[in-house]
């Protein structure tokens, strides 16, 4: 039986609470193994990262997308996620929303980095996230809030405040990604930011 070689650790995100990190690939001739998520190696979840107190994932999502769709970008006051790439390649957009909230930065910051099969993404409450599919995709998510519709805020994917630089679709007429009718109507990020605050 041959073993894939785990992964090289990967950068460090210039993000406060954000994690990256990848999943171990076991394969031989009949198939791979990986294993998704542990609770004693990813240790205890932060309450200020969270945005709750006493945090645990409680919901297992899988998310299928075909090449060129756009998801986001989607933002939450309760919610940690931690994504794992099972299949593909995404692009992976993360925006800081949280000194905007406390207005002490008039722009937020932004990573984009590319997610190959296997890449872990831990992203906590107050960072904006979205991905584009760059191949047909399978993203699996733990998060730590039950859905239930009231913690799920976006902004437009490509606002200009962000400036998130996604790359041209190729076989879209215009170049612009396939978003569902939630996404391609979310408000501004100024819009956002100013009706967070009021509340």
């Amino acid at each position: 039986m041959t073993y894939a070689r785990p992964p090289a650790a990967p950068a460090p995100s210039p993000i406060p609470g954000v994690a990256w990190g990848s999943v171990t690939r076991h394969g031989d001739l009949r198939g791979s193994f990986r294993e998704l998520w542990r609770a004693s190696a990813f240790g205890v979840v932060d309450a200020a990262l969270a945005g709750r107190p006493e945090p645990a994932f409680t919901q297992v999502n899988l998310s299928t997308s075909s090449a060129g769709v756009l998801r986001g970008l989607h933002l939450h006051r309760r919610q940690l996620d931690h994504w794992i790439v099972t299949a593909g390649r995404a692009l992976v957009a993360l925006v800081d929303v949280r000194p905007l909230l406390t207005a002490t930065a008039e722009r937020p910051l932004v990573e984009v980095r590319e997610a190959p099969r296997d890449t872990t993404v831990t992203i906590p409450t107050g960072v904006a996230h979205g991905f584009l599919a760059l191949e047909r995709l399978e993203l699996v998510y733990l998060v730590t809030n039950e859905f239930d519709g009231s913690d799920e805020l976006g902004f437009a994917w490509d606002d200009p405040l962000a400036a998130v630089p996604w790359p041209p679709v190729a076989g879209t007429p215009d170049g612009r990604p396939i978003l569902s009718e939630r996404d391609g109507s979310n408000p501004p990020l100024g819009e956002l930011v100013a009706r967070l605050r009021e509340a």
